[in-house]
C-alpha cells in the first residue's frame, strides 16, 4: 500500500462529521444507508452531507451504489482493512505473536 492512501484516508477521517458518517456506515455494513437516512440520523443538511460523503468517497472509504432512483452509501471495508493492515504491518517488529490489535471502543455488554 502506498503511504499516500493512508494519508488521504486518515485526513478524510480527521474531521468530526466525516468520522461520525463513516462510523454510522460501518455499523450498517455491508448494505449501507440512503443519504436521507444518514442526514436524519446525524441531523445534517443535505448539502453538508453531500460534501462530506464526497470527501470520504474520494479517499476510497465510502462507496455509492445506485439502486433505481436511490443511492445507498456504504463503508468500503476493503479499504478499511488495507488501512488497518498498513498501520499495523510492523507491529512487534514483524515478529508475530502480538495480541489482537483492536477491540471495540464501546464493547456491547454480554447477554
Amino acid at each position: 500500500m502506498k503511504t499516500s492512501f493512508a494519508v488521504d484516508s486518515l485526513a478524510a477521517l480527521a474531521q468530526e462529521t466525516r468520522l461520525n458518517i463513516f462510523r454510522l456506515l460501518v455499523r450498517h455494513a455491508p448494505s449501507g444507508l440512503p443519504a436521507g437516512t444518514i442526514a436524519r440520523r446525524l441531523r445534517l443538511p443535505g448539502p453538508t452531507l453531500s460534501f462530506h460523503l464526497n470527501v470520504l468517497a474520494a479517499a476510497g472509504l465510502v462507496r455509492a451504489d445506485k439502486n433505481g432512483r436511490s443511492i445507498a452509501y456504504s463503508a468500503n471495508l476493503d479499504s478499511v482493512n488495507r488501512l488497518t493492515g498498513f498501520l499495523m504491518e510492523n507491529c512487534c517488529g514483524g515478529r508475530g505473536g502480538c495480541p489482537p490489535f483492536w477491540e471495540p471502543a464501546n464493547p456491547r455488554p454480554k447477554e
